[in-house]
């Protein structure tokens, strides 16, 4: 994750090679000033002028300018508030130039303006600073009048900063595809006029969700790719613990929040002993806990107590409680499978879904021995979500081969071949099979 811009001297340097490294440096900390503030500015504009694609296209043409002018003049000390300043002007100029444009815009400021007045006041920041109003982003990009693909798409692109090639990239298609899709969406917001706000206190439990939904399904993609010639995709994941930080600051109160972030983290922490030498998946007994990450752990566990206190669990703090209880043991054996067993009937009763049943069926094979686990999963047979999902036929796989059933362990290690996306997963696979 980039980390915040600093002051850099001014002026260009006396040798062409210094001249060079200056702006090679330049050049770096706009980056991270882009990656850091791209939110902050973009959701900043989008208040002022009430449109996502003006916003986008004088966010872009500030970042242009800084580009042109920083290796030169130096990075200035407050970065995000000189790229507000010039963003604003080229909003403002072609306002001017544009009638039809502006009286658009008149009618989606008095709707902003109106919100406005309904929601909480934001907090003031100080002089020269730019306020955190992403939370709204997030809402906007999430709103449910917009199609599921549409908003993870809209969000990677306004919030996380991602160009549309890099966006299409996380979604195995052509950029045009993304193009086009990114379009859709904001079309949408303009023709539906969807509200820059934060939901009220009514609304907010129901579209809380929506949003945390979003930021964990970027994770999934970037901590198991569903496609693809690697394992994972840690870009994507590092996107989505970041992601996951901001809405936790943003409602700290939240305990969901605090509860997918704490979730992301003691996961993540696993990255490093998740794949081999040649990017082959390494599964959880296997791997080396010398490996995963202590500080990423302590930080999750810290945050799992703030998810799991002041009422009933949610979906993403017993998650969370699951990844704590792996994180803590010092290896399978001594895990506490049983307390990870009751903690999936949880689950399955909050969100009822065949992938949780899988899990707790793993759960309790390990609790009560591979045959208990099976009969869960053949009691799943039928759900049509599995036949598609290459961890149900590989973990009857896995216990088929503890009970000694060789014959029937292949035909299960092939069933989840067939319907692997990576080719590690693939590879795994094949080992499990020539065994």
């Amino acid at each position: 994750m980039a980390g915040e811009a600093g002051e850099t001297p001014g002026g260009a340097a006396a040798e062409e090679a210094g001249s060079r490294g200056e702006g090679r440096g330049a050049a770096e900390a706009v980056e991270a000033v882009f990656r850091e503030e791209r939110g902050l500015l973009l959701a900043s504009l989008v208040r002022r002028f009430g449109d996502l694609d003006l916003a986008e296209e004088v966010t872009s043409e500030a970042i242009e300018a800084a580009l042109r002018h920083w290796p030169a003049e130096g990075v200035p000390g407050r970065p995000g508030a000189w790229l507000l300043t010039t963003a604003r002007r080229r909003a403002v100029d072609r306002l001017r130039r544009d009638q039809a444009y502006a009286a658009r815009l008149a009618v989606l400021q008095a709707d902003a303006e109106r919100d406005e007045a309904l929601a909480p006041a934001p907090d003031v920041a100080g002089a020269g600073e730019l306020p955190d109003e992403r939370l709204q982003l997030f809402f906007t990009c999430t709103h449910p009048a917009l199609a599921a693909e549409d908003r993870t798409a809209l969000t990677l692109r306004c919030l996380a900063g991602l160009t549309t090639p890099e966006v299409a990239r996380a979604f195995l298609v052509p950029t045009a595809t993304m193009a086009q899709r990114i379009v859709r969406a904001k079309k949408k917001i303009r023709e539906a006029r969807i509200p820059f706000r934060v939901p009220g206190p009514d609304e907010l439990p129901e579209r809380l969700p929506g949003v945390l939904q979003v930021v964990y399904s970027v994770f999934t993609e970037g901590y198991a790719a569903s496609s693809g010639p690697r394992l994972q995709r840690l870009d994507l994941a590092e996107e989505a613990v970041r992601l996951a930080r901001i809405l936790h600051r943003l409602l700290p109160a939240e305990r969901e929040a605090a509860g997918l972030l704490a979730l992301l983290l003691l996961v993540h922490a696993r990255r490093d002993a998740r794949t081999g030498p040649e990017g082959e998946p390494v599964l959880l007994e296997e791997q080396d806990r010398g490996r995963w990450d202590r500080a990423m752990i302590e930080e999750g566990r810290d945050l799992v107590v703030r998810a799991l206190t002041g009422g009933p669990a949610g979906p993403y703090g017993v998650q969370a409680a699951v990844a704590a209880l792996h994180d803590e043991a010092a290896d399978v054996e001594s895990t506490d499978w049983a307390q990870i067993a009751a903690l999936y009937d949880v689950l399955l009763a909050l969100t009822p879904s065949p992938v949780v049943a899988v899990n707790r069926a793993v759960a309790v094979a390990m609790r009560d021995g591979p045959g208990a686990g099976l009969a869960l999963l053949d009691a799943l047979a039928g759900e049509p979500r599995l036949r598609a999902y290459p961890p149900y036929a590989a973990a009857r796989g896995d216990l088929l081969t503890r009970l000694g059933r060789e014959g029937e362990a292949a035909v299960a290690y092939q069933e989840a071949l067939e319907a692997a996306g990576t080719e590690p997963e693939r590879a795994a696979l094949r080992r499990k099979l020539g065994e």
